[in-house]
């Protein structure tokens, strides 16, 4: 492999996992603090990235304060998901799953209505021009992405490591009657977490779809991604989400120069598989 292509994969490498990372830290903080997975967290992604469009190329809106709105829209979208559909069925994970297809299926269907037969949708780049780096030629759109990701991705970790409601949000994630019983307000760190678990998916969403194509089907394949990254960092590990960011990152940068699309996704996605059967709880998680 020549350096030039070992150099594109670390930098592609980089750019997907951040942005991967970023979006499963959303779902794994809901699944975490209140056992409840959300299938429709990836239809989420692709609605912010549409609704970004359609604010900055159809309503002329500058591309940052339609980042900045959509960012909002989405926070409150999770505060309505923690109220309306996550609290209600709290004890019962099978209507859980029932509400989260019905969502993503949902959204889907709003946003092929919305985008009809646009081809070739994205949103304009935050960052024009490109940057030569490590012998390979890189977007600055992607550049962007990864600084955006490792700053988010450190703010959260001080977030959860070094202040109250990171340590709120760690023993409601331990045991939720215990921290209760510690005066801990479930219900609002519940809400809050719901917020900022989407305000993450709308920033990964967006930040790719200014160098992906956006489509109503984009949310799918990000939804696959976090389930695989998930699942393969175990339940309750945040250094292994970090890990296994990489892992799924990595693989999804090399493998397409070899194969056909659909070919490299199908064998990631058969690798995961193989680590779980031989690892249940996950590279680095632990039995709740």
């Amino acid at each position: 492999m020549s350096t030039d292509i070992l150099s594109t994969v670390f930098l592609n490498t980089l750019v997907l996992s951040s942005m991967y990372i970023i979006a499963s830290l959303g779902f794994a903080f809901i699944f975490n603090l209140m056992g409840t997975i959300n299938l429709a967290h990836g239809a989420f992604c692709m609605a912010a990235a549409v609704i970004c469009y359609y604010l900055s190329l159809s309503m002329g809106i500058n591309n940052w304060t339609a980042l900045g709105i959509t960012i909002v829209v989405m926070i409150f979208a999770g505060l309505v998901l923690e109220r309306v559909l996550f609290r209600p069925f709290a004890t019962d994970i099978t209507k859980v799953i029932m509400v989260g297809v019905a969502l993503m299926t949902l959204m889907q269907t709003a946003a092929t209505v919305a985008v009809g037969t646009v081809q070739n949708m994205t949103i304009d780049s935050f960052m024009p021009g490109t940057s030569r780096i490590l012998n390979a030629t890189i977007s600055n759109e992607r550049l962007l992405t990864l600084v955006i990701g490792f700053v988010l991705l450190a703010a959260v970790l001080i977030l959860v490591n070094k202040t109250t409601l990171g340590r709120q949000m760690q023993a409601i994630a331990q045991n939720r009657k215990a921290a209760a019983l510690q005066g801990i307000n479930i219900i609002r760190v519940s809400a809050i977490v719901c917020a900022m678990g989407l305000a993450l998916a709308a920033v990964a969403g967006i930040l790719m779809g200014s160098y992906q194509q956006i489509s109503p089907i984009m949310g799918d394949n990000m939804q696959l991604r976090i389930l695989m990254l998930v699942m393969l960092a175990g339940a309750g590990s945040m250094n292994g989400l970090i890990i296994t960011g990489f892992i799924i990152g990595f693989m999804d940068s090399l493998l397409p120069i070899y194969l056909d699309g659909a070919v490299a996704s199908a064998i990631a996605s058969f690798i995961v598989l193989i680590i779980m059967l031989i690892r249940p709880k996950g590279l680095f998680g632990y039995e709740q």
